[in-house]
């Protein structure tokens, strides 16, 4: 995923930037850190498992949701580094505009504190924390079933 970071981000620098990172917007990050969850679930799934779109888009929502997220997110808190936790905490105690149903708030909020911490990682080109991040998180929840 290294690789395709850096490209992303050579060709998303040739617009102006309109913000410093660090004044981004916690729900707007967790708005990229949804995205980069699922993509790398659904490429880790597209390169492990010889199945059909529905299949593998059931797989992919049963670990691309709030309970999952949470789930990870409780179990890498202590790991977390000040900053770290200072982006995740920032989001989780956004108000959220909507509730979706049949979801825990607490799950929902937890899953976008971690949402934005990933897509932090991801705008400040912290690609090693954040492969290491998706890797724990994703062995955590093949670890549970």
């Amino acid at each position: 995923m290294s690789a395709f970071c850096e490209e992303l981000r050579k060709r998303i620098h040739t617009f102006d930037p309109v913000l410093d990172p660090e004044k981004i917007r916690p729900l707007a990050l967790a708005y990229l850190g949804d995205t980069i969850f699922d993509l790398y679930v659904r490429s880790i799934l597209v390169m492990t498992r010889s199945a059909g779109p529905k299949d593998m888009h059931i797989a992919a929502s049963n670990i691309v949701n709030a309970a999952s997220q949470a789930r990870i997110v409780k179990r890498l808190l202590p790991s977390l580094s000040e900053k770290e936790m200072a982006v995740f905490k920032a989001a989780r105690n956004q108000k959220p505009q909507t509730l979706p149903r049949n979801m825990s708030p607490v799950d929902y909020k937890l899953a976008t504190g971690l949402e934005a911490l990933l897509g932090y990682l991801f705008i400040t080109e912290q690609d090693e924390r954040l492969m290491e991040l998706l890797e724990q998180g994703v062995e955590l929840l093949n670890k549970e079933g």
